[in-house]
């Protein structure tokens, strides 16, 4: 049987050819250079022959540590084949994953043990992967009276106590595998009549992990979903099940391993933010500049219309939960936009348009454009391009640029682009939806700023309000989120989860700051977070982080202005602040010195890598001509 393809990446012509590319030269091949050769649809032996060729050269590589990942995978069943898939699907996230395998069945043993090897690999995320023959085992469904129903809220109850336990011990988010559907059905169409039914029985299970784990904050590993869009023996081998106790297929491995990738992926923020689309047989069918408006197929009267409409409405609802939407077309401008604001059956309109580029420049040049305009790195952008011919441009001369295989048929792109994970996201927050309207208005900001005369006008005119709190439970998500997700204003890019947001709160030496920024023309969401712990009786500035769109208005001096007020209400009489050096992270290099600190000597302190700067309290302006404080 043929493995689970990964078809929105293109074939390697030859998968050892790029392993011998990789191995060439005199120096090692680094992360990205992996990463690159990843991101091809490889099989079993495929993904096992290029997972082992970078456990030969990651130690050489010089992996930054925002980088790395330890996985820890607890356990039921054998998963030693599914390691390289993981390691994989994280390499195409440009992430370097190391695995912990708990001992077959041993896992609560090891969770206990301070002492075992689990503790003292200390990861920084654990798989939970029970297989579903142990969940029916743990149901006791031929107790008698036993229903499916009441079996899968036991059992679902257990699973909580688990995920407390993993909290308690490791400290980690969780990822919970959902349970395959392995089970013959005994009745047949009605299965759910029969009360005790090992096949009802995980439905009814799967049913209620999602809603417990969206309660506690657990992130599914949906892997009965793609085993029904599959077919259940694409993911499940009962004769591999007996002879190994392999849940999940050797040909699926590799599928697995992307799922827990993206996952992973999301976790440290590198999901791809912007979906870039071109225009002529891809929204519609036809050239515009060819067919003209009423000759383009689209919509109504035919199934190809019918399917380039569909694709629009995924794309718009993409947008709504927070993809920035782009456009990047061989094309002259004004004929191009014409489809947007008059074809009577276009569903993308222009406000849905973050950046729109038509002109007759390479793509590649143009998805340049399209990034400096929304402020975003290469690496947040997916293009999607009816051409094998762009398609292939870009990833020769962008091979940052995620650039899926599309399908010949229209229809079948939502699919695609679905199955592809680009976008992952582990939940979706109030920031998320206002995204578009963000983006409108600093369209508006722009404008405003090339009339006026000189910037102290301008940001005056702007009318900003800066307003701060400290961390609570209705921001958490999108701290969390902007942290993991923001790389170039970043001071130290470390990473922080759900649970060490909460321990900030509840640490009466340390504290966590959010900050809002609103203008006349909006709400620009959360822009900014800082991180500050007691060190003696100054506090340290651990995390730093902004988002880009709003540089340039003085909001850093006035981020410190509440960062200095905050750690004088905490007795504190100085502020330390820390810079790593990272890949993206130089346009915060001079970012102490602009405001005033002084580098000084680490003096044994634990960030030996970082350098350190200081400034008295005393010495913070606490006034700022253009931006009014408020502190929620």
């Amino acid at each position: 049987m043929s493995h689970v393809a990964l078809d929105w990446l293109p074939v390697p012509a030859d998968s050892r050819a790029l392993l011998r590319e990789l191995r060439a030269g005199t120096a090692p091949a680094g992360l990205d250079a992996f990463a690159q050769a990843a991101r091809h649809d490889l099989d079993f032996i495929q993904t096992g022959r290029l997972d082992h060729a970078w456990q030969e050269r990651r130690a050489a590589a010089g992996v930054e540590a925002s980088r790395t990942l330890k996985l820890a995978i607890l356990s039921s069943s054998t998963t030693a084949h599914l390691h390289a898939g993981i390691r994989v699907g994280a390499l195409r996230r440009r992430l370097d994953v190391e695995i912990y395998q708990c001992e077959y069945g041993q896992f609560r043993q090891e969770l206990l043990d301070p002492g075992s090897a689990l503790h003292a690999f200390a990861p920084d995320v654990a798989l939970v992967a029970l297989d579903a023959h142990h969940l029916v085992s743990s149901a006791r469904l031929e107790a008698e009276g036993a229903t499916a129903d009441a079996a899968a809220a036991r059992v679902i109850a257990e699973l909580s106590g688990l995920w407390r336990l993993i909290r308690d011990r490791l400290r980690t988010p969780i990822l919970q595998q959902a349970a395959l559907p392995v089970d013959p059905e005994l009745m047949g169409e009605n299965e759910h009549r029969l009360a005790a039914s090992p096949a009802w029985f995980l439905d009814s299970f799967n049913h209620a992990l999602r809603a417990s784990a969206s309660q506690e904050g657990v992130h599914l590993v949906a892997v009965d979903r793609h085993a029904r869009r599959h077919g259940l023996l694409n993911w499940h081998d009962p004769a591999m099940w007996h002879r190994a106790k392999q849940e999940i297929a050797l040909h699926a491995a590799p599928f697995f391993g992307d799922l827990v990738g993206r996952l992973l992926g999301a976790l440290r923020g590198v999901s791809s933010k912007v979906l870039v689309l071109d225009l002529d047989n891809t929204v519609w069918g036809g050239v515009i500049g060819d067919d003209g408006l009423s000759g383009i197929v689209l919509g109504q009267g035919s199934a190809a219309g019918e399917a380039f409409a569909a694709f629009q409405r995924y794309a718009l609802m993409l947008g709504q939960r927070g993809v920035i939407l782009a456009v990047c077309s061989k094309n002259d401008e004004a004929v191009a936009m014409q489809a947007f604001a008059e074809h009577p059956e276009m569903v993308l309109r222009a406000p849905h348009i973050a950046s729109f580029v038509a002109n007759w420049d390479d793509k590649a040049s143009n998805l340049r454009r399209i990034a400096r305009e929304l402020n975003v790195g290469l690496d947040s952008l997916v293009f999607v391009d009816d051409n094998p011919f762009e398609r292939n441009l870009v990833r020769r001369e962008l091979p940052i640029v995620a650039v899926p295989e599309v399908p010949e048929d229209p229809a079948l792109v939502p699919l695609r682009l679905a199955d592809a994970g680009y976008f992952e996201s582990l939940d979706v927050t109030g920031d998320d939806r206002a995204r578009l309207q963000q983006y409108q208005a600093n369209r508006q900001r722009e404008a405003m700023a090339a009339e006026a005369t000189d910037l102290d006008s301008y940001l005056a005119d702007l009318e900003m309000r800066l307003r701060w709190k400290r961390f609570d439970e209705i921001d958490l998500a999108r701290t969390v989120q902007l942290v993991n997700k923001t790389n170039q204003f970043n001071l130290t890019t470390r990473r922080i989860d759900d649970e060490e947001a909460r321990a900030v709160m509840n640490d009466p030496d340390s504290f966590g700051l959010t900050f809002r920024l609103v203008d006349r023309y909006g709400d620009n969401g959360l822009i900014a977070v800082v991180i500050c712990r007691r060190e003696g009786t100054a506090f340290r500035i651990d995390n730093w982080l902004m988002s880009c769109r709003v540089l340039g208005r003085g909001v850093e001096q006035a981020t410190l202005a509440a960062v200095a007020a905050e750690a004088a209400r905490a007795g504190g009489d100085a502020l330390i602040g820390l810079f790593a050096p990272s890949a993206k992270n130089g346009m915060v290099r001079e970012h102490y010195d602009r405001l005033g600190f002084i580098r000084v000597e680490a003096d044994g302190a634990d960030d030996a890598q970082a350098v350190r700067y200081a400034l008295p309290l005393d010495a913070v302006a606490v006034d700022h001509p253009a931006i009014t404080l408020q502190e929620a």
